[in-house]
């Protein structure tokens, strides 16, 4: 028979999945003193499970990437929510189910329509059709209602991007790493956004990125996407030297020893 401290452990293990600002993440560590204080004042596992609603439930299978098990849950929810539309989007994104997680995107919107994060998760279903000026749209329109938003500046710099606009995709990059200095080395963190970055041409994509984080005074960061964008073979590699974004960073050791190892394309 398992003992009640083994339940106990399994509920306190579900609650350490779900996050305060939305879906599920895994929690941060914590000590064992403050585990083994906060012990005594947790509910009886029957108390914690009846605590955990549908959303709550969607999040957890979220966050072990059980999509379907998580639709289920939110759909178990209120049908009028605006978040729980939105949600059940994202699984169903995350699923490359593009069409199911379309719609429900558009019923977020028409449930709430000041939902920027419904507003910008439409706005990367344009973005993975190639349809740049629709998702660009989006992202305007999401940034109206979430004005502060590295995510959405971000994807807007992709979607400038990916119509070779490099100016204003600079700008839209410059914006959200005053926001978010990390936002561009998130590697899918799972929130109540979709953030789009693929590109096609990963050489140039990865010298602006150098670029950016150069004007910004990141010469590590920038050396590090100077390399790859080397490494992917990019044209006019002689030309990197008179650049204006790198007049500060060539004055490092790090920059002339790269330009003079000059690596291959990979």
């Amino acid at each position: 028979m398992i003992s009640r401290g083994c339940c106990l452990a399994a509920s306190l293990s579900a609650f350490l999945f779900v996050s305060v600002g939305g879906l599920a993440q895994e929690a941060r560590p914590i000590s064992t003193e403050g585990l083994r204080a906060s012990v005594g004042s947790v509910p009886p596992p029957d108390t914690l499970a009846a605590r955990l609603t549908p959303e709550l439930r969607g999040d957890i299978f979220m966050a072990r990437k059980m999509y379907r098990e998580a639709i289920d849950m939110y759909r178990q929810g209120p049908v009028d929510s605006a978040v729980l539309a939105n949600k059940i989007g994202i699984a169903f994104h995350e699923m490359i189910q593009l069409d199911l997680a379309k719609r429900y995107y558009e019923l977020a919107i028409k449930l709430n329509p000041k939902y920027g994060e419904a507003i910008n998760n439409l706005g990367t279903i344009y973005y993975a059709q190639k349809s740049y000026r629709r998702a660009i749209g989006c992202y305007k329109k999401a940034l109206r209602n979430s004005p502060i938003s590295a995510s959405i500046d971000a994807n807007l710099g992709s979607a400038y991007f990916a119509r070779h606009d490099f100016k204003r995709a600079s700008d839209w990059y410059n914006a959200a790493l005053k926001i978010d200095p990390d936002i561009l080395e998130h590697h899918n963190s799972f929130g109540i956004l979709i953030q789009e970055r693929t590109t096609t041409d990963l050489a140039i994509f990865h010298l602006y990125l150098a670029k950016v984080y150069a004007k910004l005074g990141d010469n590590d960061r920038a050396l590090v996407y100077l390399r790859k964008a080397l490494e992917e073979g990019i044209h006019d590699r002689n030309k990197i030297p008179d650049m204006p974004e790198f007049v500060v960073l060539k004055r490092e050791v790090g920059f002339r020893q790269l330009l003079a190892e000059n690596p291959k394309p990979l």
